[in-house]
């Protein structure tokens, strides 16, 4: 019976990460219309940054600062934003389809950087992070359920923000550029600031899920920013709803849930020349469940509220 509760916290916690990454992207594309292709790379970004900052020094490597964890995790939040907003002023003109294909470029990048730096870890990754209160909590499954509580709290607390953000008139602004920008423009608006500034924002809040996917597993690697994450969290928005905060929270724990499911039925039943090729049988289900959703529901299981402001409904 522990196991599986053990197994179900694990469950949870990868989960509730993952929501976090999933939030900043709804931020982006479902709020302001930001098409994001590169999400592993500002997720990665937060991960790298917060292991270099909060470890121990290891021989030949960048780091080992051993900042306080809190200080660490937040100086991952500003390497995420840092690089988004280098990003974002050479890429945040292009539309669509042409950003997509720029920040797609910018996670295949980063990956290579990150596989061919010495410096950075290279092809083994960072190790000799200290996972914060280790010592009080241990490494079991007590430590586990304690981080999964502090992970669910900063993922009640970034959808509580959004929530807050998204109804106010910066909220009502993104969603404006989003659906027409010219006509934001014609109202003296900003596009490519508001544009900017929603990019950025995103990607921070990427880059808190992944310090703290790096501090969950106390190590990072090119191999857990490979350019398939980005499409998983794609499908999780997909699934959930673009533009609606609780359905990319949904979306994620469905797919996440579907991911591991998958992955466990096809090492428990299928043929073994079957198994080798497990991890590619996973990536061609979530090529096919974002097609059959763009297909069957594009907006998702739980589609974007349509908000009346208190003015538009006096004018009525």
């Amino acid at each position: 019976m522990i196991g599986v509760i053990s197994y179900l916290v694990f469950f949870a916690t990868v989960a509730s990460i993952l929501s976090i990454a999933v939030l900043g992207l709804n931020l982006q594309w479902g709020n302001t219309g930001l098409f994001n292709g590169g999400v592993v790379a500002f997720f990665g970004a937060g991960a790298y940054g917060t292991l270099i900052l909060g470890g121990t020094p290891q021989a030949g490597q960048l780091g080992g600062f051993g900042l306080p964890y809190l200080l660490a995790l937040l100086g991952g939040m500003a390497c995420a934003g840092i690089v988004a907003w280098i990003v974002g002023l050479l890429t945040i003109r292009l539309r669509h389809d042409y950003l997509a294909i720029a920040t797609f470029g910018v996670a295949v990048a980063f990956e290579t950087v990150m596989r061919n730096t010495d410096a950075l870890g290279g092809a083994q990754g960072i190790r000799g992070f200290e996972r914060p209160l280790r010592d009080t909590l241990g490494n079991g499954f007590t430590y586990n359920l304690a981080f999964f509580v502090f992970v669910l709290i900063l993922l009640i607390a970034t959808y509580l923000f959004l929530e807050r953000l998204i109804q106010c008139p910066f909220g009502r602004l993104l969603r404006a550029i989003r659906e027409d920008e010219t006509a934001a423009q014609s109202l003296g608006k900003s596009p490519s600031r508001v544009r900017l500034t929603s990019f950025v924002a995103g990607s921070v809040i990427m880059g808190l899920a992944g310090g703290l996917y790096a501090t969950f597993y106390a190590f990072i690697s090119p191999q857990d920013v490979l350019p398939i994450l980005t499409f998983q969290i794609w499908a999780m928005l997909i699934v959930g709803g673009a533009g609606n905060n609780k359905g990319a929270v949904m979306g994620t724990f469905l797919i996440w849930a579907a991911w591991t499911a998958s992955g466990w039925a096809l090492s428990r039943f299928a043929p073994l020349e079957v198994q080798l090729y497990t991890g590619s049988i996973q990536f061609v289900l979530i090529g096919f469940v974002i097609v059959g959703m763009l297909l069957w529901r594009p907006q998702g299981l739980f589609p974007e509220k349509l908000v009346v402001s208190q003015s538009a409904r006096s004018n009525k």
